[in-house]
This record gives structure tokens, C-alpha cells and sequence, in this order.
């Protein structure tokens, strides 16, 4: 029998697909004009408008769908019996991965201007799935760990930095590109690496050990290789775990089960145990946190651009929803109270992006000065950015009303994934109290704070206010402990306020601080004062290439 319609299906937004996602961010593309040499910009732009329009495909698009859709699963023996520890990922999860190398997203420590090309290149492709981020920021963020060793790093950077994207589970030696994981935190300690009970037996070559114990959170572990913590002779040592041997047997890696997670369901977590399982020492026994401090410190800068990347697909999917949707008698974009809430949306989108751009051309820049900045900044960023994901992303998800808790509108993703990165790699007591530490044990990171916040003196009253007001706080560190969020938090904003007062556009500047830094603001989103110019701040959003 045939069917009859009983309605026309209207006032639908089209998908948000086939755009350029670099070019349709003018934050994001404004700084690295501002970050990258003039003689790069070209090939950089190039570059980055390319993976934007990958990213924007619906092709690309419906890969982060369906690797979201079908999560990875553990199989731990073959069909005979044998213990093969593996993890199946959906097609789409390795053509993403596959993507994400083959773009450059594990090579800044070796291309000029890389840190910025790449930190932006790992904001763009963050929006399509997430999960895909972990292996490439381990991969990435291990580069300095191994620099500790010349000789370890000559094996093995080279592999790292590839753009080959090589699945299979074989000697490193034999593959054009390898990726790595990390296994960090016990069941005991968490965070608290140091009360970590695995433990490395020394063999007869030198360098070499015997691992035995668990992670509790293992990263990625169908990687090639691994950075891990555990207790040697002479102390807590940082250790590379490689996955196969050189002869081509399976390395002792031992997946007890894959975590079930919130989100970040494409991605594999596991738990490990190591039962004399070779290992190769990293840097010196006993200094296993001082060895991966660098690594801690790109990944955390990794957390910040997640976030900065979650909330920009939010925003983007919010403005654009508005642009398009109708109701009591006009598009909702401009009903002044819906552009109130895209607004200040717009302004905690924008604010991440400036702020981890222009971390990230720190690492660029590489002089002592921009070395102390991200001592004190990158805790910082990494504890004010996350914390600020999941409430943007929520307030998002609402802009749609009831197809923002749909799954296939794809809100939902985001919304499970925003928390994520404010508990990975250190949750928030951990990088308020690592900003204390700095402050209070190298003072140059204040003064290179100081510097980089004093540029933007005088262009704005209530900027000013706010860097009087810090210094005061700062002033007192005494019993400084359990009001370290306050001041961290406080830092943060600063900074981002300085950063939107010398590079974004006055009006975007002005709400900031007005809001942020001036106290016009209320507790929810949707409350800026009056007599701003929010249209332009929503336009900018928008994202139309």
C-alpha cells in the first residue's frame, strides 16, 4: 500500500559538512598568521586548509561516526589458546589514524614552525573524533622523553616523526613509521606516580630490565611501543616497553580489559600487567619524572587543544544551527537573547584557541624566556581550558533544543567527550598545585608571565584591574594551598585577556573582559551585559568559509 505524506519536513538546518574547518575558524586561522614566519605561512596555510576541508567532508565526517560506533574490542587469545593480547578497532578508526599521521599531526619536533602548524592541524582534526588524539599525542608528546637518551632517540625519533602509518604489530625495526602509548598510573597511586610498586630487574646488557607489576591506565595499547614508569634499583625510572621484540616474538604485554569508558569510546584503554617483560631505561635510574616531565608538558598542552577543539565544533554546530533554525517569527540567531547565549559561547571558544596557540609558538620559539611561560602556563591552560570544555559543550548542546540530545546530531559525542581532558594527564588539583610548585621554586616563570601579560598594558581598564588584582594575590603565597584553583583560575583569564586585547577583534576583547575579568557576568552562560556588540561576536563564529 502506499504511503501517503503527511507533512513536508522544514525549518531543518542542512548538515554542517563540505566546509573548510581552518578556514572557517578566523581565530584559529589569525593565529597561526601571527605565529608563523612569513616565509612559511604559505605552505603552513596550504597545509592546514587542506586537512580543514578532509575534516569537513562528509566522507571524514561519517569515519568519526561510525569508529565512535564501533568501539574497539579486546581479544586476548587466538583460537588455539595461544595469548595474542590484541586490539580490534573498527576500519574507520585506522583510516583516521592513518589521516592524522599522514598530516604531519606527530612531527613538529622536526619541521619549522611545527609546534603551531601542528598544534593547529591537532585542533582541526580533534573535531572530527576525538579518541583518535590519544595515540597521536602520546606519539607525539614522547619525542622529548627519548631525546633523554641520544642513542635510543636515534632508533626511534625518526619513527615517531614519520608520516606513515603502519597498523601491523612486527618488529619497530621493520616498520617506516611506528606510534606509542603510555602507562603511567597504578591502581595505588593514580596521579601519585611515585608510590608506584611496578618493578624493573636489571639484565646483563646494559640498559636493558625485566618489568614486573600493572598499569591501571594504559593509553593506546596497540601501539608499537611505550613509555612507562616503574621502580629500579636506585629509583622511580622512565622505560621504553617495546610491543614486539626485535626476533619478532610478542613482548610480555598483557591486556587485562579495556576500560568501559564515558567517552571516548573509539579509543582503547586498557589494563596492563607486566610479568618480566623487557624493557629498555630511559634517562637515568632514579629519574624516571624527571625524564617524562617534558612529555607530561606536550600532552597537557594536548588536553588543552582538545578541549579547544571540542568547544569550537560545539560552538560551530550551536551558530550554525541558530543561522538556520526559525522560530516565533525570526531566525534564532537573532533573537537577542539566543545571540547573547552564542556570544559568550563564542568568547570561552575563542579565548582556548588564542591561549593554546600561543603556547604552542612558544614551543617554537624555544628561547629560555618562552621556556619559563610554559612551565607556568601550560598547568595553567590545561586546568582553566578543560574545566570550561564541559559547560560550553552542554550550554551548546541546548542551542539545539531537542536534537542537541539526539545522538545522531552528533551533540551527545561531544558532551560525553568534554570532561575528559580535565581528568587525563593530571585533573585539576594536580595542575593547580604544579602552578604553586613553579611559582614557587622558579621564579622566572612569574616574570616571564609578567612580561608576556604586560604587553597588553593600558589597552583595556579592567585588564589592568585584573593584573593588579592577581599581583596581590600573588603577593601572599603562604597557606597558598586550598585557594590554588582561585589563583590558577585567575592566571588563566589573565592571560587570556591579554592575549584577545592585542589580537582579537575590539568587540571580542571588550565582552571578555567585561565579563570575565570585569565581574559584568553572571553564574550561566546567556549573561553578558548590555550594550556590547555580540552580532559581530556571533558572526565570527559562525562557520561559513
Amino acid at each position: 500500500m502506499a504511503g501517503t505524506s503527511t507533512h513536508t519536513v522544514t525549518n531543518q538546518p542542512p548538515p554542517l559538512v563540505e566546509y573548510d574547518l581552518f578556514g572557517a575558524d578566523r581565530a584559529l586561522s589569525e593565529a597561526v598568521e601571527r605565529h608563523t614566519d612569513p616565509e612559511l605561512i604559505d605552505e603552513v596555510r596550504d597545509d592546514l586548509s587542506g586537512l580543514g576541508r578532509t575534516s569537513g567532508s562528509a566522507q571524514v565526517q561519517e569515519w568519526g561516526v561510525l569508529a565512535n560506533e564501533n568501539p574497539p574490542r579486546l581479544r586476548t587469545h587466538d583460537r588455539y589458546g595461544h595469548r595474542v593480547d590484541e586490539v580490534e578497532f573498527h576500519p574507520a578508526w585506522h583510516r583516521l589514524l592513518g589521516k592524522g599521521v599522514s598530516a604531519g599531526l606527530t612531527t613538529a619536533w622536526v619541521r619549522p614552525a611545527g609546534h603551531v602548524r601542528r598544534a593547529a592541524g591537532f585542533l582541526i582534526w580533534s573535531q572530527v573524533e576525538a579518541g583518535n588524539g590519544c595515540p597521536l599525542s602520546m606519539t607525539h608528546a614522547a619525542v622529548p622523553a627519548l631525546r633523554t637518551d641520544p642513542e635510543l632517540a636515534a632508533e626511534w625519533e625518526p619513527r615517531l616523526t614519520s608520516t606513515i602509518y603502519d597498523r601491523d604489530l612486527r618488529p619497530a625495526r621493520l616498520k617506516a613509521g611506528a606510534v606509542f602509548g603510555m602507562g603511567m598510573t597504578e591502581k595505588q597511586g593514580g596521579s601519585d606516580v611515585r608510590a608506584n610498586t611496578t618493578t624493573a630487574t636489571p639484565l646483563a646488557e646494559a640498559g636493558t630490565y625485566t618489568l614486573t607489576g600493572h598499569k591501571w591506565f594504559c593509553s593506546a595499547p596497540m601501539s608499537d611501543g611505550f613509555l612507562v614508569l616503574a621502580q629500579a634499583p636506585d629509583g622511580l625510572t622512565c622505560f621504553l616497553v617495546p610491543r614486539v621484540l626485535d626476533d619478532g616474538t610478542r613482548n610480555v604485554f598483557l591486556i587485562q580489559r579495556l576500560k568501559d569508558k564515558l567517552g571516548n569510546r573509539s579509543n582503547a584503554s586498557g589494563e596492563i600487567e607486566f610479568d618480566g617483560t623487557w624493557a629498555r631505561r630511559v634517562g637515568e635510574e632514579g629519574r624516571g619524572v624527571r625524564t617524562i616531565i617534558e612529555m607530561v608538558a606536550a600532552t597537557r598542552l594536548d588536553c588543552a587543544l582538545g578541549s579547544a577543539a571540542l568547544m569550537r565544533q560545539a560552538v560551530a554546530q550551536a551558530v550554525h544551527h541558530c543561522a538556520h533554525r526559525e522560530a516565533f517569527g525570526g531566525k534564532l540567531i537573532d533573537k537577542p537573547l539566543m545571540r547573547n547565549v552564542l556570544a559568550d559561547l563564542a568568547l570561552e571558544s575563542e579565548a582556548a584557541t588564542v591561549l593554546a596557540m600561543r603556547l604552542a609558538a612558544a614551543y617554537d620559539d624555544g628561547s629560555e624566556r618562552e621556556r619559563a611561560l610554559l612551565r607556568l602556563a601550560v598547568p595553567a591552560a590545561k586546568y582553566w581550558v578543560t574545566k570550561r570544555c564541559a559547560p560550553v559543550v552542554v550550554e551548546a548542546a541546548e542551542c539545539l533544543g531537542g536534537n542537541g540530545y539526539v545522538e545522531e546530531w552528533g551533540m551527545p559525542r561531544l558532551v560525553r567527550e568534554s570532561p575528559l581532558n580535565s581528568i587525563w594527564e593530571g585533573a585539576g588539583n594536580v595542575q593547580a598545585l604544579d602552578v604553586l610548585r613553579a611559582l614557587q621554586r622558579e621564579p622566572g616563570v612569574l616574570d616571564a608571565y609578567l612580561i608576556e601579560v604586560g604587553r597588553a598594558r593600558g589597552a583595556d581598564h579592567r585588564l589592568d584591574a585584573a593584573v593588579k588584582q592577581l599581583l596581590a594575590e600573588l603577593g601572599e603565597l603562604e597557606a597558598v594551598e586550598g585557594r590554588a584553583r582561585r589563583l590558577v583560575e585567575r592566571l588563566a583569564l589573565v592571560l587570556q585577556g591579554s592575549l584577545l586585547v592585542r589580537f582579537a577583534p575590539p568587540e571580542v576583547a571588550d565582552a571578555f573582559c567585561a565579563s570575565r575579568l570585569g565581574g559584568d557576568w553572571g553564574t550561566a552562560f546567556g549573561t553578558l551585559p548590555y550594550g556590547l556588540n555580540l552580532a559581530s561576536v556571533v558572526e565570527r563564529a559562525r562557520p561559513v568559509s
